[in-house]
């Protein structure tokens, strides 16, 4: 073991083990392999919604990489690649969030369901992009802080990460609520437009469903790991960041690729030069009343 391993827990340490190579290594390999399939997908189905999902994945790609050479340096770490891999794959997650909030805006619009929404379709994108980017600037933040090196600055970064996580959690919780009320109430009352022609809205929904549980999981772990603070369990074994963070954020870009939100587009557009669209708002509103 390293010398900066067996550091008080009193100073700040970079690493309370020593960082695999390997690992970090195959992790930026696959998350570029998913990264590119993403980019060629986005560009092919010209869904630039899903750009800060492409983004997400291109920082943990870099993080990654940094970990790797970071962990070449063992036992003298710079400062620079630690702080990379340290705030890239934090705030990647947020990233994934904003391309899955914007994804049920188009799925509302895709089914003709606004109605249906808790929240008007024009505020609800705004809404949550507006909570995410609130909460990637704090966890950023947090995460600069803690790379200053001192034991005040590490313990006032933690705080400010978890309260960023705080954020995020609080507002993946209103989205679900949101999503899941939308989805009961689609399967009471249909709208025209699902009743008259095949939609793959639901299949689209259950993959916001995982993506945000795996998310939810992941800052879960986030907050249980900055509370424990740098001296605590899960900092000090590396395998709990691969399993509860790392693999997690690999599976959502994994999903996306098996279950595109890009075709959304194509039925969007076919909506707009469908008769029925004029139509099929007067009548859901009228069922759903009568419910």
């Amino acid at each position: 073991m390293s010398e900066a391993t067996s550091a008080s827990e009193n100073n700040f340490v970079l690493y309370r083990y020593d960082p695999s190579i390997p690992v970090p290594a195959i992790a930026a390999g696959l998350f570029m392999i998913v990264t590119a399939v993403h980019c060629w997908q986005m560009y092919k189905s010209r869904a630039w919604f899903l750009t800060p999902l492409v983004i997400g994945g291109l920082f943990e790609v870099i993080g990654f990489a940094a970990r790797a050479f970071s962990a070449s340096q063992t036992p003298d770490w710079a400062i620079g690649p630690y702080i990379i891999q340290s705030v890239l794959p934090l705030i990647a997650p947020a990233l994934f969030a904003g391309s899955i909030y914007m994804i049920l805006g188009r799925i509302i619009l895709m089914t003709d369901g606004e109605s249906h929404s808790l929240i008007k379709r024009k505020w609800l994108t705004k809404i949550f992009v507006c909570g995410d980017i609130l909460a990637f600037t704090v966890q950023a933040g947090g995460a600069g802080f803690m790379s200053g090196g001192g034991v005040s600055s590490m313990h006032t970064g933690e705080k400010i990460v978890v309260g960023g996580l705080f954020v995020q959690i609080l507002f993946f919780g209103l989205f679900v609520v949101v999503a899941l009320t939308f989805h009961y109430r689609m399967r009471i009352v249909p709208t025209v437009r699902v009743s008259s022609e095949y939609l793959p809205w639901k299949r689209h929904l259950n993959a916001l469903y995982l993506s945000s549980a795996l998310i939810m999981i992941r800052s879960i772990f986030r907050v249980v790991e900055f509370l424990m603070g740098n001296d605590g369990y899960l900092f000090s074994h590396e395998w709990f960041m691969w399993v509860f963070d790392a693999l997690l954020m690999l599976f959502v870009l994994i999903l996306f690729c098996c279950i595109h939100p890009g075709g959304i587009r194509h039925y969007i557009n076919e909506m707009k030069d469908s008769p029925l669209e004029s139509s099929s708002t007067p009548v859901q509103l009228q069922e759903y009343s009568t419910s």
